[in-house]
């Protein structure tokens, strides 16, 4: 990538507002040339917090669910010309101090997206995830390896880096409004030839941090398990589906 990116950091935000001023402390302004925040329709004040600190907010009349607002997120930084779109989570679980670290593997142009690992160095159970998230983790990510080819550490954290060439690459209207959304974006960059690197991170749980719960954790790992199916269906020419057709390919058709 020549030159100097034009980096928008998104965060996808509901009922943020107790850990908003904090998390927007550890981004590291010198690399980032705007901030936008989509509000899912919060009841605490978010969005006013988050124009009053002077960021961009896009604010959803309903919620439309985390998939739903980072499709907005992305449709939005591309629109404002970004070249590489960080997502933050607003909830400050995740350390933005590190998004450099995350950006250099796609300035350097190794890689179409970096994901920020729990797992790698080890250090998960230590910021207090829960044993069976930390070990259902481990199961679905060898299972997604499996099926995509890949040897990613973990699939399910929401702290993320897409280059411009990804996320044009990818359908994003043909996903999910759920959780499941990280997933499938990433199966569809699969499709699209994309290619991935991690960089190891720590994270906080804490009450404030939003988390799924038990009986949802379970329903979004039913969720991957599906649309995992599909994918194995599609790349075997079963049952084709659009989801996972490169956005160029569909649009040269």
């Amino acid at each position: 990538m020549s030159g100097r990116p034009r980096v928008i950091v998104v965060m996808p935000a509901y009922n943020a507002a107790r850990t908003l001023v904090a998390c927007l402390a550890d981004v590291p302004r010198d690399r980032v040339d705007e901030v936008v925040l989509v509000d899912d329709a919060s009841r605490d004040g978010t969005a006013d917090l988050a124009e009053s600190l002077g960021l961009t907010v896009i604010r959803h009349p309903v919620n439309r669910g985390y998939g739903g607002n980072q499709k907005t997120c992305y449709r939005e930084a591309l629109a404002r010309g970004a070249d590489i779109v960080v997502m933050v989570h607003p909830d400050h679980q995740y350390d933005p101090k590190v998004i450099p670290q995350l950006l250099e593997p796609i300035v350097a142009g190794r890689c179409d997206a970096a994901f920020g690992s729990r797992m790698l160095g080890g250090k998960a159970r230590e910021g207090g995830m829960p044993w069976w998230k930390y070990l259902a983790n481990i199961a679905l990510t060898r299972i997604e390896d499996a099926v995509f080819g890949l040897r990613l550490t973990e699939y399910h954290s929401g702290f993320r880096a897409y280059s411009r060439r990804y996320l044009e690459s990818v359908r994003l209207d043909e996903n999910s409004e759920g959780f499941v959304f990280d997933s499938e974006i990433i199966a569809q960059g699969v499709q699209s030839g994309m290619r991935f690197e991690e960089i190891p991170i720590e994270t906080r749980y804490f009450p404030e941090a939003s988390q799924i719960r038990f009986w949802s954790s379970v329903r979004y790992g039913l969720d991957i398990l599906l649309m995992l199916m599909r994918f194995v269906l599609h790349e075997r020419g079963v049952r084709r589906r659009g989801q996972f057709v490169p956005a160029e390919a569909g649009n040269r058709q």
